[in-house]
């Protein structure tokens, strides 16, 4: 079966979230092996934390899960895209639709995505 190359990447690839039905990016984050062999079994998506040193199940506190609806390697197996159903409309841990929510056009800058849910209330502090 098909595999990034993990042994390349030094234990960790790249993995892009896209929503399947718009195409809009909603995120970046890394998958070691563990991560991708959660996310096949489980059909959910999983990452490992580069800071917390740590698997995780994308939503497993805040409900925002991501369901895998297809899986696609690059040319060199060392970047996954994985087209998701995102679940309660929030692919960041800000509490926005997705992680790319700050738009810069010239001198200005604005926010481009809409805040789902308060991360307060989700995660504390």
């Amino acid at each position: 079966m098909l595999r990034p190359d993990f042994a390349k990447c030094g234990g960790l690839v790249p993995a892009i979230a896209q929503d399947e039905c718009t195409g809009e990016v909603l995120m970046l984050a890394y998958m070691n092996e563990e991560a991708w062999d959660k996310t096949l079994a489980t059909g959910e998506v999983h990452y490992y934390s580069r800071s917390r040193q740590t698997l995780w199940h994308k939503g497993g506190t805040s409900g925002h899960v991501q369901k895998v609806r297809s899986i696609r390697l690059d040319c060199d197996a060392d970047t996954i895209l994985v087209l998701v159903e995102q679940i309660g409309g929030a692919a960041c841990h800000t509490g926005r639709r997705s992680c790319f929510y700050r738009e810069i056009a010239g001198d200005a800058e604005r926010e481009c995505s809409p805040m789902v849910f308060d991360p307060k209330e989700v995660y504390g502090k």
